[in-house]
């Protein structure tokens, strides 16, 4: 599958750091704090589209630029191009081995 990264999103205003905070907290720090950026809605409309976060927590990063990614897309709301999948991995994953 063809595929092209590119950082579509960006921080529309401040956020607090979310070490600490719970679930709920993260959802309502994070609630409209991102946007598409500039010239991003045309990538929008390209096909299908995969939004990844660097760390999985709570998942309000993630749930936060699906909402703004649904609000910027040219039709229907995204509806029937954007999905979603988690994908979860322990930190020692992260690790590198020199065997």
């Amino acid at each position: 599958v063809r595929a092209r990264v590119t950082a579509v999103l960006r921080q529309r205003r401040a956020v607090a750091d979310q070490a600490g905070l719970g679930a709920r907290a993260r959802q309502e720090n994070l609630a409209g704090a991102l946007e598409v950026a500039a010239g991003g809605r045309a990538l929008l409309s390209g096909g299908r589209v995969v939004l990844v976060d660097d760390l999985l927590t709570t998942g309000a990063t993630l749930a936060e630029a699906a909402r703004a990614v649904r609000a910027a897309w040219p039709t229907d709301g995204g509806a029937a191009a954007l999905r979603a999948a988690v994908v979860a991995a322990s930190p020692s994953a992260f690790e590198i081995n020199r065997n």
